[in-house]
């Protein structure tokens, strides 16, 4: 895990050691533990490493890192957790190693089997290979966009680098804002992250699934992974299916114990987080495999006391039937504005709440030399937490809507606008020009493939939340604000093999008797405490946005709208933000659903003031 970074100069001029490494170092907070660089041998090309060491902490581990033969040379950002049996294949067919890191797998798996090397990887990555035989740059990021990887074509330079700021910052990309996206992501901050597009007009997005050549100065980018044609038959009786659920599920936290150094969990009390916990002692249990690393009982809690999102006794609860002693955060009001401009900062992009918590959990998680945390994410948008309303109207509605967007851009129009309409009229929609300034929705991944006809609304609603708006942006942020900190998440949920036989699994097996993740549920009976496996309860790991825009935070939300920002004057009617504002602040009334509406556009006029 790592950032990773690249400089391609067109036109014969030599990159310098300088300019590298002034792009390499706006990532050093990815990698703390080494830096490295490679030049090609005319130095038209140059590929930057910060390392964050996990499997095979030696420098035989470091990259760049250069193929046996000379040929090749990778940076990359990721894991592969499968490597291990990668490695046993490639051995067999007489490729012989060095080290004992996943990098120098994937450049004999490069060798051996080219771009099908990625179906064959089961992890999350995004990587450069160059071969200096042809002279050709390729570039992959795994299935779902786990790690991100952006870019830039700038006049007689092609760059990227796993984060846009550090293109932005290092000056080699103009940093002149998208203004539709911009606007985009001030009304609609899930409809981006799945995009090419992000805030800065010449920094693109490499989609999830997707892979990339350079060949001379011109760029190709095609689509490697479409979940839809990866669906494995399921078994035809309940009980089966929920068998194979745990099978899969005890397995890919398995994989995801390989580690050359210790690693914990964040532990929420939630079902997601507590099955991770848990499933993680039932492996030791079983008997640890080859590189699983026995130092695993970390967990760290973020309880809020006093709050009403705290889930500190369950969280408690989830770790004594795991055999750990938590590490507790006590998350208050004095922390709402702990390094505020710097966490914002971190998460690089526009969100709907101030991420502090998250911020705060993974620096425990550091200051505790803990660095590799096995998390519960993409379980909500995989198997529908976010249904609570079960068969209600606006439950039959969501799903009715979402289907007529998936075969219709114009019903896809047409319900941004009456989403929009409808914010306008609660008054929490900014935007100067009305209705007319909201940009057309944007091309998301995988927002045109085609789902099977057996599907069912839920089916259809969860593919799009995990493919094309709300996982994509979970994912971002949870990213950078462990990065941050240099942390590496792995998902267990997100395994490739899980996701795709959840996904081919009926309505009936997600959403039954009242509940959500049913298969899940009914897969951890007797493996976790009864009340969190069966429990109703849904608390996302956010901030107490309500508490403390209530509070603490009204001085500080002040002086930002007091601050005079050109651009976010031009996009936004600062006199009805504003009244909106002062008007939920006068009456302490902010709450979860009117923090959301409007964080975006005091996140959106905090990063506009630091791109002047």
């Amino acid at each position: 895990m790592c950032g990773i970074a690249g400089i391609v100069n067109f036109g014969g001029r030599p990159v310098a050691a300088d300019e590298l490494g002034r792009l390499t170092d706006l990532l050093s907070h990815r990698g703390p533990d080494g830096t490295g660089a490679w030049f090609s041998a005319d130095r038209t090309v140059g590929l930057g490493h910060r390392r964050l060491a996990i499997i095979d902490v030696s420098d035989r581990g470091s990259q760049p890192m250069v193929s046996n033969d000379g040929r090749h040379t990778i940076v990359f950002n990721g894991e592969i957790y499968n490597f291990l049996e990668l490695r046993r294949e490639l051995e067999t067919a007489g490729a012989a190693f060095h080290s004992e890191s996943d990098t120098e797998v994937i450049l004999a798996a490069w060798k051996a089997w080219g771009e099908a090397m990625l179906h064959k990887f089961n992890g999350m990555w995004a990587l450069a290979i160059y071969d200096t035989a042809t002279r050709e740059l390729f570039l992959a990021r795994d299935r779902f966009g786990v790690k991100p990887l952006l870019y830039a074509r700038s006049g007689t330079r092609f760059v990227f680098s796993s984060e846009q700021r550090a293109l932005v910052r290092s000056r080699f990309v103009d940093g002149a804002v998208d203004a539709e996206v911009a606007r985009r992501l001030m009304v609609d901050p899930f409809g981006v992250e799945a995009s090419t597009r992000t805030l800065w007009r010449e920094v693109s997005r490499l989609q999830a699934g997707h892979c990339m050549w350079l060949r001379g100065e011109r760029i190709e980018i095609k689509r490697w992974w479409r979940t839809i044609d990866h669906l494995p038959e399921v078994p035809r009786t309940e009980p089966e299916r929920v068998e194979r659920f745990r099978e899969l599920f005890m397995d890919a936290v398995a994989l995801r114990m390989r580690s050359d150094v210790p690693i914990g969990t964040c532990l929420s009390g939630g079902f997601d987080s507590s099955a991770v916990a848990c499933a993680m002692a039932a492996h030791e249990k079983s008997g640890l495999g080859p590189r699983d690393n026995a130092s695993w009982r970390h967990a760290f809690v973020a309880t809020f006391p006093g709050s009403s999102n705290d889930e500190r006794p369950m969280a408690e609860e989830a770790a004594r039937w795991a055999g750990i002693s938590p590490t507790m955060l006590e998350i208050s009001d004095k922390d709402a504005l702990h390094e505020i401009d710097r966490i914002i900062d971190d998460n690089d992009d526009v969100y709907i709440s101030l991420p502090s918590a998250v911020w705060l959990i993974y620096r425990e998680l550091r200051q505790h030399n803990v660095t590799v945390s096995l998390d519960g994410h993409g379980a909500d948008e995989l198997m529908g937490a976010y249904l609570q309303q079960g068969q209600s109207t606006a439950f039959k509605l969501r799903n009715a809507v979402t289907v007529a967007m998936l075969h219709s851009q114009l019903a896809r129009r047409a319900a941004d606008l009456s989403r929009a309409a409808i914010l306008a009229r609660q008054g929490r929609y900014f935007l100067r020009g009305g209705l007319r300034a909201l940009p057309k929705p944007f091309e998301l991944a995988a927002e045109g493939d085609r789902l099977p006809s057996s599907w069912g609304p839920l089916n259809r609603r969860l593919y799009r939340m995990f493919h094309s708006t709300v996982l994509p942006t979970i994912l971002r942020n949870f990213d950078r604000l462990s990065m941050a900190h240099g942390i590496e998440v792995r998902m267990p949920f997100m395994d490739w093999r899980l996701v795709t036989y959840t996904m081919a699994l009926p309505d009936q097996s997600k959403w039954s008797q009242g509940y959500t993740k049913m298969v899940a549920r009914q897969a951890m009976a007797g493996a976790m405490p009864e009340a969190i496996r069966m429990g109703r309860r849904k608390v996302g790991f956010n901030s107490p946005m309500p508490e403390w825009l209530n509070g603490p935070l009204g001085p500080w939300i002040k002086g930002l709208l007091d601050s005079k920002v050109p651009l976010f004057s031009e996009l936004v009617d600062e006199a009805r933000l504003r009244s909106a504002v002062e008007l939920h602040s006068s009456r302490k009334s902010w709450s979860w659903e009117s923090a959301g509406h409007l964080w975006p556009y005091l996140n959106m006029k905090w990063a506009l003031t630091k791109a002047n």
